[in-house]
């Protein structure tokens, strides 16, 4: 009985250690180009929920740098439910494949939210980061990765601590690679602390971003690509966006990004 009793908890000791997550800091803080105008994004419907992400991205550097406007080119690639795998890169860093003449200077990548579940899973999400990095800086770009939020109820896999996992594989990547990191899941998580009960995310799934979400996630990589605080745009989506949520979000957004990167 008592070797029964010891093994069983060497068991259970084994499987608390294995899921234990490596708390990482980034160690790149920020982009070499400070001012990109070709901004390619590269995801899922994370992105392109709520006219899409990059519009409202291009829309805030447009107000601040009007005089640049006839040079900016975002574009998005985005493929339902996708994963970095699933991504045909050598086509898309070509640019003129997709309307824009000269090669995009910042590449942003999402991965799939499945992507951060397993210890499996996590390995081959930094593998494609990997080739998908090394493709853009060879190509003349930059590579940042769009740190995805957590799950919410009433997801089937909701976790409160998904967050841990989400933070670690996508610093991991970026610190392996030199890459940058937006920290949106972080900048969620701290929204939630201090609203529980704003809507981030899609009431139905607990998965897609709600429009605040969006518009939160497009503060933070305003704050983490420009080094400037959001809280200097006044764009709001053309009213969709309260002027008390607009402060908040941009106040949590400019935080996060200041606090991730000590700055």
């Amino acid at each position: 009985m008592k070797y029964l009793a010891a093994l069983i908890l060497f068991f259970n000791l084994s499987t608390i250690q294995a899921e234990q997550i490596e708390y990482l800091e980034p160690k790149v803080a920020s982009l070499q180009n400070v001012n990109p105008e070709r901004i390619l994004f590269v995801g899922n419907s994370y992105l392109y929920y709520n006219d899409s992400l990059h519009n409202h991205l291009r829309r805030m550097v447009e107000e601040k740098r009007p005089d640049r406007k006839e040079y900016f080119g975002y574009k998005s690639a985005t493929i339902g439910g996708s994963r970095l795998e699933h991504h045909n890169l050598d086509h898309l860093l070509d640019s003129k494949n997709i309307g824009i003449k000269k090669p995009f200077e910042l590449v942003i990548l999402q991965g799939g939210s499945g992507e951060v579940l397993t210890e499996k899973s996590r390995k081959i999400f930094n593998i494609n980061a990997q080739k998908m990095i090394a493709k853009i800086n060879a190509n003349g770009g930059e590579a940042l990765l769009y740190m995805i939020h957590p799950y919410v109820k009433p997801h089937a896999e909701y976790d409160p601590k998904m967050i841990e996992k989400v933070r670690y594989t996508y610093i991991k990547a970026a610190n392996d690679f030199n890459a940058i990191v937006a920290p949106i899941g972080i900048a969620f998580m701290n929204a939630y602390k201090e609203r529980p009960n704003m809507k981030l995310h899609k009431s139905f799934d607990g998965s897609h971003p709600d429009m605040l979400g969006t518009y939160l996630s497009a503060c933070v990589l305003y704050a983490t690509i420009f080094q400037k605080p959001s809280s200097e745009v006044q764009y709001n989506y053309y009213g969709e966006v309260s002027e008390e949520d607009q402060k908040f979000l941009q106040k949590i957004a400019d935080q996060t990004v200041q606090d991730f990167f000590q700055r």
